[in-house]
Formats: C-alpha cells, structure tokens, sequence
C-alpha cells in the first residue's frame, strides 16, 4: 500500500486546515487509517485513528475536539480536519495504514506516507 498526504502549509494560530491521505495499491476498506505527527528531535506521536467503517474514532487527548479524521472508501482517502490550531500543532503529519487496529496510540504501522508539513504561526 503507499500512501500520499497532502493538504499541508503555514497558517496562523486559530486557523484550519484539511488534511488528505490517498491510498493505492491495496484494498483500502480492509485498513484501519491513522494520522500521526512529528516536531524535529522528537518521537511521532499518535494524532488519531479511524476503523475500517469510517464509525468508531479515536484521538490524542491534546486534539480532542479541534481534530476531525474521518474516510471515504469509494475514494480511497483519509482526511483530517484541524480547525482551531495551535502553534505546537506544528509538526509533519503522517498518514499510516495497518489491518491492526489504529484506535488507539501506537508508534508503529504497516504502511506510512511520506508526511505533510504543517506550520502554524503564533
């Protein structure tokens, strides 16, 4: 499976932005998805996670209720609103695939995209 996110770029404290994740070359509905995130000199960190569904969400207490991740099978993407960011929102975003469940705070996956760079100014 490899997978391309995209959406990322500066934007002031406050502000939204939408994040995307497009599969390919595997079934997507069988993988749960997640998002992850890394600041230089530090571990990736979990964001979020969807199931396989779209139905059942998790999240890092440190986004709860400004982040939104959610899919839609029939385009073979992963999304993830962020709305009221944050200067230490900034990070690189990782979108990951696993047949594993992604519902909850993991550092490893089967598949990663490349990441997606998001800055937010204060």
């Amino acid at each position: 499976v490899q997978l391309q996110a995209s959406g990322g770029g500066l934007v002031r404290a406050g502000d939204s932005l939408r994040l995307s994740c497009t599969a390919s070359g595997g079934t997507f509905r069988r993988y749960y998805m997640g998002w992850f995130r890394r600041t230089p000199g530090t571990e990736r960190t979990y964001v979020g996670g969807i199931d396989r569904s779209g139905r059942r969400k998790n999240y890092a207490d440190s986004v709860k209720g400004r982040f939104t991740i959610s899919r839609d099978n029939a385009r073979n993407t992963v999304y993830l609103q962020m709305n009221g960011l944050k200067f230490e929102d900034t990070a690189i975003y990782y979108c990951a695939a696993d047949s594993r469940t992604l519902l909850f705070p993991r550092s490893s996956a089967n598949y990663w995209g490349r990441g997606t760079l998001v800055t937010v100014s204060s």
